[in-house]
């Protein structure tokens, strides 16, 4: 007969495999090496009243930075739970050309008010800027299934690689995340 911390124990290592092979696997869809990854979707909606902490993006203005785009909704404790390791990368990369943008999916009715997401980016402390996709636009053209998703565009536009999950300072998400920020950042415009 098992004891319950072994049990546990057990549950533990398979769901730690689990996650593991959903974010390599996740990562393997979409990463790709630079001449034959997809141009990043552009951006969906460019009405003032859909971004937050910024006028309305274009793709093309981004052009020359490596781009993380973070998709996520306010009442998702996974999402919420990533923004400490999210603010570390912000703020260590964003002087050599990392520029995180938000994209708000609302998963609920109460997420899809303005007011209310205003809220959650101050409460949060956003400072990047931030597009509310209520209708699911970008959502759709990312071929997006998750939040919080985590998506890395090169300093060309092009949609270099993809991550799933809840994501903490030095866990190997993290970890491979920044590495490949840091060789998008090295790589010429």
């Amino acid at each position: 007969m098992a004891i319950p911390g072994q049990i546990t124990a057990g549950l533990r290592s398979c769901t730690l495999a689990a996650l593991a092979m959903v974010t390599l696997l996740a990562t393997l869809d979409v990463s790709a090496a630079a001449g034959s990854a997809p141009p990043a979707p552009e951006f969906t909606h460019a009405d003032a009243d859909a971004w937050i902490n910024s006028p309305p993006l274009r793709m093309r203005d981004l052009r020359g930075k490596v781009v993380l785009l973070d998709v996520w909704t306010f009442d998702c404790w996974n999402c919420y739970r990533s923004f400490p390791w999210l603010h570390g990368v912000e703020n260590r990369y964003h002087r050599s050309g990392l520029q995180v943008i938000g994209i708000h999916t609302p998963e609920f009715e109460n997420e899809r008010v303005r007011s209310n997401i205003e809220r959650k980016v101050k409460e949060f402390e956003l400072p990047h800027p931030v597009m509310i996709d209520n209708d699911y636009s970008y959502w759709r053209a990312l071929k997006n299934r998750y939040w919080p998703s985590f998506y890395l565009i090169d300093k060309q536009g092009r949609l270099r690689a993809r991550y799933i999950g809840e994501t903490h300072a030095g866990s190997a998400q993290a970890d491979v995340i920044e590495r490949t920020i840091e060789s998008l950042l090295a790589e010429p415009e």
